[in-house]
């Protein structure tokens, strides 16, 4: 998708926008941009075809959700705003063009509801929700009350948008379909640029230079934040630097602005000392494990320098970080078994996620239920995919979630069950949702620590793990069966056809999160 056909951030509020309706509003990044506009006091209303979780909070808010999509639903209406998950042929968005409405991209509305706000944008190829629940949440202990729409729901605040009095906005800012090159940031944090979304960039080549131009983007009274330790955004810091704008780095790296010393990251979580230009800030210390954590949380303490917060307001409100749904989630234990959901599908995030969870396991083993996302990807990083998922004990592969791919013979999962190096008593493709658990309570023992892992409907598995491990046990109170029905999407036959709107967290595949 080309931006071109996007209109750039300018004078547009969200205001001007009056009653607004967006298509395909249950999934993380569209329900959060509701969730902001009837917290500004502007009547909103939305479509879907299932009961998502956020749909209960919405109508509390005021919001009026219709479970069909029709052209009906349109009556009143000003503005209509759609993902890139919208084909342009549905019926909602072939009405709304017939009405002459106003009709926004996800990111267009969103631009609109940052005019007057400096807004502070957080891209890169991992780490972009968790940076921004970071950098939030220090505003937040600053007192500075961001507005803010993340890719995802931070645990402890329980949502993914807000609409605050401050005068900072705080978005993450979608890299997959181009959108981020809308904004007009007043600072710009790019954690790190791998290849990723080729789909629409064509070749890596191709997206370092959309990387760049979103950073130029950056308002000269502001700066860029990047990180010294990443290749891609070493090479782009100097090639801004050469050019006269205000880039600020942070890693473990010896020419770092903010560096990183003696860091450890253990069960308990990492720690790390900070100092800038020599002056030493201190030990940075978070409640959750994994360096690449450690990293997100030193673009957040650069960014909150910079700014002229104080360094209480960041040290107190990482040592205090509660972690990202769907980012080394914890959702429980049966029978000694640990279970986790982890939203990584790039090989880079499988990575740094399971060698995560090995501190946790400890002696135990490590298995992952893993779904992977979208064909494309799944056949031209195959090889690091497979590698990825190797540092597991046992691996557990579902079929490829592709909502509107067509998968040809020889595709997917099992194609990459063979490129995984693991015996072959240690990895085994399931042909169906509901035999995944049970080949989970077949495997797993008491001390493992078992994860789910992938694409958006993954996620739904970990209470049917649960289950399936409690019943393992006889004992009273035991789940039962496991659920019988697999989520929208999840068909494991070719073709996969379904039209998953908004389905990714935010920053994903034109539905906007990614892992880390």
């Amino acid at each position: 998708m080309n931006t071109a056909q996007f209109s750039p951030a300018g004078t547009l509020t969200a205001e001007d926008l009056g009653t607004i309706h967006l298509i395909g509003v249950g999934g993380v990044g569209m329900s959060g941009l509701a969730r902001l506009f009837l917290t500004r006091g502007i009547r909103t209303t939305g479509s879907e075809l299932r009961e998502w979780p956020s749909l209960a909070g919405l109508r509390a808010l005021g919001g009026t959700i219709h479970m069909t999509h029709e052209p009906a639903n349109l009556d009143g209406v000003d503005t209509v705003v759609y993902s890139s998950a919208i084909p342009a042929d549905h019926l909602e968005m072939v009405e709304a063009r017939r009405r002459g409405l106003r009709v926004l991209h996800r990111s267009e509305a969103l631009a609109a509801a940052m005019t007057g706000r400096r807004a502070v944008a957080i891209a890169g190829t991992h780490g972009k929700t968790t940076t921004t629940s970071m950098v939030t949440m220090v505003l937040q202990q600053a007192g500075e009350d961001p507005s803010f729409v993340i890719g995802g729901e931070i645990s402890e605040v329980g949502s993914g948008a807000h609409h605050g009095t401050g005068q900072y906005f705080v978005v993450e800012a979608d890299e997959s379909d181009r959108s981020f090159l809308i904004y007009r940031p007043f600072v710009s944090v790019i954690t790190n640029i791998e290849p990723d979304h080729l789909n629409t960039y064509g070749d890596f080549a191709t997206l370092k230079a959309a990387f760049a131009e979103f950073a130029r983007l950056t308002d000269p009274e502001g700066f860029i934040v990047t990180c010294a330790d990443d290749p891609a955004t070493r090479d782009l810091a100097a090639t801004l630097r050469a050019e006269g704008r205000r880039v600020y780095t942070y890693g473990e790296s010896p020419d770092a602005d903010l560096r990183m010393t003696d860091m450890s990251s253990s069960a308990r979580g990492v720690r790390y000392l900070a100092e800038v230009d020599g002056r030493a800030l201190g030990e940075i210390r978070l409640p959750v494990p994994g360096r690449h954590m450690g990293l997100n949380s030193a673009a957040a303490v650069l960014t909150a320098y910079l700014l002229d917060l104080p360094l209480a307001a960041a040290t107190d409100a990482l040592a205090a970080f509660p972690g990202v749904r769907r980012r080394f989630e914890r959702k429980g234990v049966a029978d000694g078994v640990l279970v986790y959901d982890e939203y990584a599908y790039h090989p880079t995030s499988i990575t740094l996620a399971l060698r995560t969870l090995r501190e946790v396991a400890g002696e135990g083993r490590l298995l992952v239920v893993f779904q992977p996302y979208r064909l494309y990807r799944t056949r031209d990083l195959q090889a690091e995919i497979a590698e990825g998922l190797a540092v597991a004990d046992e691996v557990v592969l579902l079929e490829v979630f592709g909502p509107g791919e067509l998968r040809q013979p020889g595709e997917g999962s099992a194609a990459l069950i063979e490129a995984i190096d693991l015996p072959a008593e240690r990895k085994v493709f399931v042909d169906s949702w509901e035999a995944a658990p049970v080949e989970v309570a077949r495997r797993a023992r008491p001390g493992d620590v078992v994860v789910t892992m992938g694409a958006p409907p993954i996620s739904l598995m970990g209470d049917q793990l649960l289950d399936a491990l409690l019943a393992r046990t006889g004992e009273p109170g035991a789940a039962g069966p496991v659920a019988a029905e697999a989520p929208v999407g999840t068909t494991t036959t070719a073709p996969v056809t379904d039209v998953a709107r908004d389905a990714p967290a935010a920053g994903t595949d034109g539905a906007s999160p990614t892992a880390g």
